[in-house]
């Protein structure tokens, strides 16, 4: 096993299983990987495919001290106002901690059942001291090559939870959606339904639990049919808020796990001609800009995205120097924003206008 930062994975391929792979002896495949021209081509294009096949990275020439000042931050997108907040919250930390930061989008994505290498190599040329992963789903094989260049990371709001030792930020989600629930259960709403992201997404999952806790509490009988997934974007939520509103007793109230599909839910009640609070409070989460541009201004939770990427950076710049993390996750905690989007529970169910 190697161990990256706090991570540990298993090594991939030695260069004497590419050797055997493509017929030749180590040294020939040593030739090729380090560039030797004295290679015939037909031998060079069998250890080639091999490497690739095999999924073998060269030896780390990666070497930290050579490049101290530059980290890498991979995002998902830069086409929204999350991504601006976690650049945000880097470059500020960056700053303090006198570092140069490279900013990639999108590189980690998957080609088929192959990790792209891409990436990864873009990384090593650049001989950055570190790296900052923003809602990236990596592969085995991408924490391998990271461990078999011991190159520390740390994830921010991973998409799905990490390998034993991967460190990494996040906001308090469970806490987050337990007072998005409470909130409507203080304004007397007992008919409360949630639309999550995707399934398998850590953060959807964690909100939606917290919202169960907080019926529970309050001696509410949890309804299955006021569980609905979305794609944390506008058109899944508004897909499922038409859902919700079509069944024989449909929800007073609604919490949101995104500000993005907050929107697509106020477009579904406003084609039904109904309006917020006064039918149907809704609470949203993450406390973007948006939240506050929407009619009427949306209640959500905020979590603090530009502090957890600035605490992502600052554990990077320990790990950098050496030093490993006490605990592998850091949480950092979630509060209710209150605006116009919520009110008392309608004293009689409301009917479409």
């Amino acid at each position: 096993m190697v161990r990256t930062g706090s991570a540990s994975v298993a090594a991939g391929p030695t260069l004497a299983v590419v050797a055997r792979e493509a017929g030749v002896s180590v040294p020939t495949a040593s030739k090729v990987v380090n560039g030797r021209e004295d290679v015939a081509p037909e031998t060079r294009r069998r250890v080639t495919e091999a490497l690739d096949r095999l999924g073998y990275v060269r030896r780390p020439r990666f070497d930290a001290a050579k490049a101290p000042g530059r980290v890498d931050l991979i995002v998902h997108s830069l086409d929204s106002s999350w991504s601006g907040a976690v650049l945000h919250g880097v470059e500020a930390a960056a700053h303090d901690a006198g570092l140069e930061v490279v900013v990639s989008a999108g590189l980690t994505r998957t080609r088929g059942a192959r990790p792209e290498r891409g990436w990864l190599d873009k990384l090593i040329a650049r001989g950055s001291s570190g790296v900052l992963f923003n809602l990236a789903e990596l592969t085995s094989s991408q924490y391998a090559w990271l461990a078999q260049h011991l190159i520390p990371f740390v994830m921010i709001d991973p998409v799905l939870e990490p390998p034993p030792g991967v460190v990494s930020v996040g906001a308090a989600n469970w806490q987050g959606g337990l007072l998005a629930t409470e909130h409507l259960l203080s304004l007397g709403h007992e008919r409360i339904a949630v639309i999550g992201g995707y399934r398998r997404k850590i953060c959807s999952s964690d909100r939606i639990a917290g919202y169960r806790s907080a019926l529970a509490s309050a001696g509410i009988r949890h309804r299955p049919e006021y569980v609905r997934y979305g794609s944390f974007n506008e058109t899944g939520a508004h897909r499922r808020m038409l859902e919700l509103l079509d069944l024989p007793e449909p929800p007073t109230a609604v919490f949101v796990c995104s500000d993005k599909m907050a929107l697509g839910v106020y477009q579904a009640l406003a084609e039904r001609q109904l309006s917020v609070p006064d039918d149907i409070s809704v609470v949203g989460f993450d406390d973007l800009p948006e939240s506050r541009w929407a009619t009427p201004a949306l209640t959500t939770v905020r979590q603090p995205l530009s502090e957890m990427a600035a605490t992502a950076l600052r554990l990077l710049v320990r790990m950098m120097a050496g030093d490993q993390p006490e605990g592998t996750r850091t949480e950092l905690s979630t509060r209710l924003v209150e605006r116009a989007s919520t009110g008392p529970a309608p004293a009689t169910s409301w009917s479409p206008r």
